[in-house]
C-alpha cells in the first residue's frame, strides 16, 4: 500500500512517483501522522476548491499552520473564508487587473534586459538570484506600494522564511524569526504611511480599509502585506528557473520559442503544469465529506496536492510529457475557485517578458545542473540557484 508523508525524504526529493500511486491507489489518502487527508486527483481538487461550505482556509493553508502547527494563523486574505474574504478581495482586485498590471510591462522589460546585459561578458547568469528573484520582488513592491530600496531586504527575509533544514519537519526557528522580522518591517511601514498618506497603492488602501464596519488593525495590515510580498516575490522565480531548465532539456521546443515569441505564454503555462513549485495548500473541513469511499471528518485538515492533479491522466493526455503546444483548458497551478491566485496576471506578464528577453539574448544557453542548488522542502520545491551558461554576446 502506498505511504505518503509530505515531510518524507522520498516525497521531498521527487514526489511524482508517489503522487502517481496516490491517484490510482488512494485518491483520498489518510495521513495518520497528522490526522489529515490528501487529495491527489484533478477533478476532486477542482471541485473542492469551489466548495467553501465544506473546506475552510481560516485555520491555515500551509503545513506549518495545520500539520506541525508551529506558525500561528494571522489575518491574511488567503486565510479567510467568505463573506469576509469576498469583501476584502474585492478591494485588492483593482490592483491586479490585466489593464493595471499591463502598465508594468515597460519597467519589467527594461529591468530584465538590464540584468541579462550585465551578464553578457561573463557568459553565465544565475536565473534565480541574478535575474528572476530581482524582477519578481520589484514587481511585488511596485504593485503593493513598498519602497524599492527595501527589495533586497524583503527577498532575504522571504528566502529565510522558506528555507528548510535536515532533521526539522517544516519551518525552521530562523524561518519563524524571519516572519517576525517581516511583520516588524511592515509595522514600521504602516506607521510611516499613516503619517504621510496620499499614495494610490495597496499599503494606503489597507490603512483606510474597513471590514465589517471596522478599520483594520496594524497587525492585520502587516499580515496582509506579508502575504502579498511572499506570494508576489517567492514563487515566480522558481517557476522561471523551471522554465529555463525544461526548455533547456527540450531544445527543439526551446528553438521554437526563440523563433516565435507568440508561443511563450503557452510554454509558461505548460511549465506551471509540468513542474509546479507549490506542492499543496491546505483546508480544514467544516463538515463531513464522503469521497472515494472514505469519510473525511469535520475539523480534519485536507491537503490539495496540486502538482499531482496537474499530471492526472484523467485530465491530461500524456501527462508526464512536456509539450508547449498542449494548451490545456484547465490547470490548478494558480488554484481555483474562491482562492484563485490574485497575482495570476502579474505572473503571466513576468513569465512572458522574462522568457522573451532571455531567449532573445541567449537562445542556446546551457543549464548547469551540476552546480544548481535545489531546495528540499515539503511545501514549496524548486531551485535556490540555477546557473545557465552561454556564449558571451
Amino acid at each position: 500500500m502506498v505511504h505518503y508523508n509530505p515531510f518524507s525524504e522520498e516525497v521531498m526529493r521527487d514526489p511524482h512517483p508517489i503522487y502517481a500511486r496516490l491517484r490510482e491507489e488512494a485518491p483520498a489518502y489518510y495521513i495518520e501522522e497528522y490526522d489529515a487527508w490528501a487529495l491527489s486527483r484533478f477533478e476532486d481538487i477542482w471541485q473542492a476548491s469551489m466548495d467553501a461550505d465544506s473546506y475552510s482556509a481560516a485555520r491555515g493553508t500551509t503545513s506549518a499552520h495545520v500539520l506541525t502547527k508551529v506558525q500561528p494563523v494571522t489575518p491574511m486574505l488567503n486565510l479567510m473564508d467568505p463573506p469576509e474574504h469576498t469583501e476584502l478581495r474585492a478591494k485588492f482586485r483593482p490592483f491586479f487587473l490585466p489593464g493595471r498590471v499591463g502598465k508594468l510591462e515597460p519597467m519589467v522589460r527594461e529591468l530584465a534586459g538590464k540584468l541579462l546585459d550585465a551578464a553578457r561578458d561573463r557568459g553565465e547568469i544565475d536565473v534565480m538570484g541574478d535575474f528572476s528573484s530581482r524582477i519578481s520582488v520589484t514587481v511585488a513592491c511596485t504593485i503593493t506600494g513598498i519602497p524599492l530600496a527595501d527589495a533586497d531586504l524583503l527577498n532575504d527575509l522571504v528566502f529565510r522564511f522558506f528555507k528548510r533544514e535536515p532533521g526539522i519537519e517544516g519551518m525552521t526557528p530562523d524561518g519563524l524569526k524571519a516572519m517576525e522580522e517581516l511583520f516588524g518591517y511592515f509595522h514600521r511601514l504602516i506607521q510611516d504611511r499613516r503619517r504621510s498618506g496620499g499614495a494610490d497603492d495597496i499599503v494606503q488602501l489597507l490603512t483606510e480599509t474597513e471590514v465589517g464596519g471596522r478599520k483594520l488593525p496594524d497587525e492585520a495590515i502587516a499580515s496582509h502585506l506579508s502575504m502579498l510580498i511572499i506570494g508576489g516575490s517567492e514563487t515566480f522565480p522558481k517557476v522561471f528557473a523551471n522554465c529555463m531548465r525544461w526548455l533547456g532539456e527540450h531544445p527543439d521546443q526551446r528553438a521554437e520559442c526563440a523563433a516565435d515569441a507568440s508561443l511563450l505564454p503557452d510554454a509558461f503555462v505548460e511549465v506551471l503544469r509540468y513542474d509546479m513549485p507549490t506542492q499543496f495548500l491546505c483546508r480544514t473541513l467544516k463538515r463531513d465529506v464522503e469521497i472515494h469511499g472514505e469519510t473525511m471528518k469535520t475539523g480534519q485538515p485536507v491537503l490539495f496536492l496540486y502538482p499531482s492533479a496537474n499530471r492526472d491522466p484523467r485530465e491530461f493526455e500524456n501527462p508526464d510529457g512536456f509539450d508547449i503546444h498542449r494548451k490545456p483548458p484547465r490547470i490548478l497551478s494558480f488554484g481555483h475557485g474562491t482562492h484563485l491566485c490574485l497575482g495570476i496576471h502579474a505572473a503571466k506578464l513576468e513569465g512572458r517578458i522574462c522568457l522573451e528577453e532571455a531567449l532573445k539574448r541567449i537562445p542556446e544557453y546551457r543549464v548547469e545542473l551540476d552546480r544548481a542548488e535545489r531546495l528540499v522542502t515539503d511545501f514549496v520545491q524548486g531551485y535556490a540557484s540555477l546557473p545557465v551558461s552561454f556564449e558571451p554576446f
